[in-house]
């Protein structure tokens, strides 16, 4: 196959562990269900991912439906998208398996997440955590997925799928697997912590305020927006302005994702504001746009057989495009079924 005979076809993921945060809506569930409708799409809540680190098993199952929640609050539609846990579909964890085999250890030492996350423990971490994105490769490949939307800070994940397609391709004398791209666009790609601008918004940040979680109601909404972090300075006639400014940079890109425009436009907008005007305003727009999801994700979180219903339901249709990958995948390889 050449790259332009592959279907089509978008796969992405989010981790269960946490709750879910406004960054991953800005920089990951809201682009999803942008994408709906033009061409295939496949979004998965990536449990087996979630293990790398321990996790309380009923934390994990709750975890796993509030994700879940989150897609279909924010305008998923399971008609459209196959949504699915990773645990249900077996074939991610046998095809992680064949790509450990192809990936290289350098390779592995070469990622920054990891190193990030293991830091000076690194040699007591799980060997999951540390080989983990291979199985995200596999996740990607195991449905000749050509397009994944992804923050800023997985790019270097999607870099690593492509070169374990171009090795196994290269080491089998076939062209399988696609060369993936990683789809990196809008305001918001990467959402920064609202005390600190040079930090990722995490699910995991020591205070709640530094974030805003999908489940905050609106008067929780608007008083961390309120509250976040900025400096004495007004707002610039030009993003230029913003440079060495990264809390103001990131409430300009929060506004200018939540209103569906560019920061360009939003400086334009605000230039010379004070805070006093530009952070009521972000947080009533931020209400206006996540308040409904949150009381949407309350109700779906009360009827979790549903939720299951429907993770099912997209798990088997994952399988049947999965399962015929994986099949070939064993023949070029060499093993018997």
């Amino acid at each position: 196959m050449t790259q332009s005979q592959f279907t089509p076809r978008v796969f992405s993921g989010i981790k269960p562990s946490g709750g879910l945060t406004l960054g991953n809506y800005l920089g990951a569930i809201k682009r999803f269900v942008g994408m709906q409708g033009a061409m295939e799409t496949m979004y998965c809540v990536v449990d087996l991912h979630a293990i790398t680190v321990w996790q309380d098993p009923k934390e994990l199952s709750h975890a796993t439906r509030e994700v879940a929640a989150g897609y279909l609050a924010a305008g998923l539609d399971p008609s459209q998208s196959i949504l699915f846990n990773q645990s249900r579909v077996s074939a991610h964890a046998e095809l992680g398996w064949i790509f450990n085999c192809v990936a290289r250890v350098g390779w592995m030492n070469r990622m920054t997440q990891f190193k990030d996350k293991a830091g000076s423990n690194a040699e007591k971490v799980s060997l999951g955590l540390y080989a983990y994105p291979s199985l995200m490769a596999a996740d990607i490949l195991l449905y000749h997925a050509t397009q994944v939307p992804v923050g800023e800070d997985q790019k270097q994940h999607v870099e690593l799928t492509r070169d374990i397609a171009a090795k196994f391709n290269h080491d089998y004398k076939t062209d399988f697997f696609p060369m993936t791209e990683p789809v990196i666009d809008g305001p918001a790609t990467r959402v920064m912590n609202l005390r600190d601008g040079s930090k990722k918004m995490s699910k995991s940040g020591e205070s709640d305020m530094e974030r805003i979680n999908m489940r905050d109601g609106a008067d929780l909404i608007a008083k961390k927006f309120k509250k976040a972090k900025t400096d004495p300075e007004p707002l610039p006639d030009t993003l230029d302005g913003l440079k060495g400014r990264p809390e103001a940079r990131n409430l300009v890109d929060i506004y200018a994702a939540l209103s569906d425009t560019t920061s360009e436009a939003v400086i334009t907008e605000y230039a010379g504001a004070g805070w006093g005007r530009f952070k009521p305003a972000l947080a009533d727009l931020a209400v206006d746009r996540l308040a409904p999801i949150s009381d949407e994700m309350t109700r779906l979180m009360d009827d979790p057989a549903e939720i299951d219903r429907i993770l099912a339901d997209g798990a088997e249709r994952a399988r049947k495009i999965a399962e015929p990958i994986l099949s070939r995948t064993y023949e070029i390889v060499g093993l018997l079924r």
